[in-house]
C-alpha cells in the first residue's frame, strides 16, 4: 500500500487544537492551513481571557504575523477555523452539549498544546492547569469514534534528573491520579511541606506537572504521539524568519542583555544550549500526527525534538555570536551599553550582580526621584534577577537528548514532505540564525521598525563612550582609595616594624 503524503493524509480530516493562541499554537494553525489546503475544519478551544470573549480572541489572533499570508492570499481557508468556547482546566472542558457532540462526532486528530509554561507556579496550580487539563482533553478524545491520532506537546526537560533522555515513557514515582488527589485535599501548609518530596529531582512545578501529564498520556490507550521540544526559539523560516512573540527563555535573556539590564549570567559556557526554531518543532509535531495515524500503533510514539545530537552549539558560542549581532543591530531605548559575561562561579556572579546591576539601579532610581521622574530600574532588576534564578538551573546542567525517532521520521517523509515540513536541524547555520533571531525579536516583539536602526546605532555609540568614561572614573576612584589607604597605613606599618625590632 502506498503511504499518503502528509497533506493527503490530513485531507478532509477535522482537527481539534488546544492552546492554539500560544506561541507554537499560532504557527501550528497557520502551517496546517497553508500546507494542508484540503484539511477539514480546525476546532479551537479558546477560553475568555482579560475581558475578551473567545470569538474576539480569535479575531485578534488572525491579525498577527503568522496569518498574514492567509489573510492576503487564502482568506477562504480561515473560514475553516471554528471557535469552541471551553476551558481545559474544567471537567468536560466546560463545553456546551452541542459543542461536545460536534467534537466527538467529527474530530479525527487532536493536538493538545494547552499548558501554563511558568516555572514558578504553586504546585496545586501547575498540576491542575497542566496535568488535570491533559486528563480532561484525553477524556474527551476517548469519546471520539473517528480519532486516528492524539498528539501531546511536552518538553525535553520533563525528566531533569535523567542525564540522558530516551525516547520512551517514564513512569512517575507517584501516579498522576494520586498527586491530583493530594494537591486538592491537602492544606496549603501541608502541601508546602510535601512539595520537595513530590518534586524529587525536578527543579520546578512546570517540569513536574509535564512529567505527570506524559505518564498519564502514555498509558491512556489512545493512538498517541508525545513530542518533546527543547528550548523553542524564533522561527527559522515560517511564518517569516525570526518571528517571535514572547520573552520566554533565550529571548528574554537577549533583550535584557541587549538593553544593558543583565550584565552577568550564571552559566557553564561549555555546556550545550539545545535550541530548536518554533517552525521546525511545529513541523515535527504535524509529521508525528501523520506517523501515529499511519502506523496505527497501540504503543505511544515519543519523539525528542532537539538539536544537541545533530547540530550542537554551546552557551558560550551562542552568547558571543549573539553579542556580536546585537552590537551591530542594537535595540532601541537601551538603558546602558551591553556588557558583562557568563560565569560558572556563583561568587563572581553574585559580586557582578551587586556591583553592576543592583547598586547602579538604586543610584539611578535615586537620581530619577531627585529630578522628579518615576523610578523603575530597581523594579526591572528585581524581575530580571527572579527570571535568571529560574533559568540558571538549565544553564548550569548538561543533558543528552536521544532523537533517533525524530531522525527516522525525517527519513520516512517523501521528498516533497521533507521540503514542506522541514525539520532537519543540521541545516541551521547558527551565525545566520542568531542574526535573524535578533532582527526578528527587534521587529516582531519589541516593535522596533528597521528604520530605527541608524538612530539606535548612534545611541549605542554615545553609550559606549559613556561606559568607557564611567569605567575610567571607577578605576581612578579605586586607585585613589588604594593610594589613600596606603598613605594612612604607612605610620602604622612603620610602628609595627619598630616594635618587632
Amino acid at each position: 500500500m502506498i503511504t499518503k503524503s502528509i497533506p493527503e493524509w490530513f485531507a478532509n480530516k477535522n482537527v481539534l487544537i488546544t492552546g492554539g493562541t500560544g506561541f507554537m499554537g499560532k504557527v501550528l494553525i497557520s502551517k496546517l492551513l497553508l500546507s494542508c489546503p484540503d484539511i477539514g475544519d480546525i476546532f479551537l478551544i479558546i477560553r475568555k481571557k482579560k475581558g475578551y470573549d473567545s470569538h474576539t480572541r480569535l479575531q485578534l489572533l488572525l491579525q498577527q504575523e503568522p496569518f498574514r499570508i492567509l489573510r492576503e492570499q487564502h482568506p477562504e481557508r480561515l473560514k475553516k477555523l471554528i471557535v469552541i468556547v471551553g476551558d481545559t482546566t474544567v471537567q468536560q472542558l466546560a463545553l456546551s452539549v452541542a459543542d461536545k457532540e460536534l467534537l466527538t462526532n467529527k474530530v479525527s486528530v487532536v493536538f493538545h498544546m494547552a499548558a501554563n509554561v511558568r516555572f514558578d507556579l504553586p504546585l496545586k496550580t501547575a498540576v491542575n492547569m497542566n496535568t488535570v487539563g491533559t486528563m480532561n482533553v484525553v477524556a474527551l478524545a476517548k469519546q471520539m469514534p473517528l480519532l486516528e491520532s492524539f498528539v501531546h506537546i511536552s518538553t525535553s526537560f520533563c525528566q531533569c534528573g535523567e542525564p540522558v533522555l530516551e525516547e520512551r515513557p517514564y513512569l512517575a514515582s507517584v501516579s498522576p491520579e494520586n498527586v491530583i488527589h493530594i494537591v486538592n485535599t491537602m492544606t496549603d501548609d501541608n502541601l508546602d511541606v510535601m512539595r520537595s518530596k513530590l518534586l524529587g529531582e525536578q527543579p520546578n512545578t512546570y517540569a513536574y506537572s509535564k512529567s505527570l501529564s506524559e505518564d498519564f498520556v502514555s498509558r491512556c490507550g489512545l493512538p498517541v504521539g508525545i513530542i518533546r521540544p527543547s528550548i523553542v526559539t524564533a522561527s527559522y523560516k515560517e511564518p517569516v524568519p525570526g518571528w517571535v512573540d514572547n520573552m520566554n527563555g533565550p529571548t528574554g535573556l537577549m533583550i535584557g542583555a541587549g538593553k544593558g539590564v543583565i550584565r552577568s549570567m550564571l552559566c557553564n559556557a561549555d555546556y550545550l544550549s539545545d535550541l530548536i526554531p518554533c517552525d521546525m518543532a511545529v513541523n515535527a509535531t504535524i509529521a508525528l500526527a501523520w506517523q501515529v495515524g499511519t502506523d496505527k500503533s497501540t504503543k505511544p510514539t515519543i519523539l525528542n525534538a532537539t538539536t544537541n545530537q545533530e547540530n550542537p552549539i554551546s552557551w558560550g558560542d551562542a552568547l558571543e555570536i549573539g553579542k556580536k549581532h546585537v552590537l551591530e543591530n542594537p535595540f532601541s531605548q537601551p538603558l546602558w551599553y551591553p556588557g558583562g559575561r557568563l560565569t560558572s562561579s556563583r561568587l563572581l556572579h553574585w559580586i557582578a550582580v551587586i556591583f553592576f546591576q543592583t547598586i547602579p539601579a538604586y543610584l539611578l532610581d535615586i537620581l530619577l526621584v531627585v529630578t522628579g521622574n518615576k523610578p523603575f530600574l530597581v523594579r526591572v532588576q528585581t524581575r530580571a534577577k527572579s527570571g535568571l534564578e529560574l533559568l540558571q538551573y538549565y544553564t548550569m546542567k548538561q543533558w543528552v537528548f536521544r532523537n533517533d525517532n525524530m531522525r527516522n521520521l525525517q527519513h520516512r517523509l517523501s521528498p516533497a514532505d521533507k521540503e514542506t515540513f522541514f525539520m532537519d536541524t543540521k541545516l541551521i547555520c547558527w551565525n545566520e540564525y542568531l542574526l535573524i533571531y535578533i532582527l526578528g525579536t527587534r521587529k516582531y516583539f519589541l516593535k522596533d521598525d528597521p528604520s530605527t536602526l541608524p538612530r539606535a546605532r548612534r545611541v549605542f555609540a554615545y553609550l559606549y563612550f559613556a561606559d568607557c568614561l564611567l569605567k575610567l572614573i571607577f578605576g581612578l576612584f579605586l586607585v585613589w582609595i588604594i593610594y589613600t589607604w596606603t598613605l594612612s597605613a604607612k605610620p602604622i606599618i612603620a610602628m609595627l616594624v619598630q616594635s618587632t625590632e
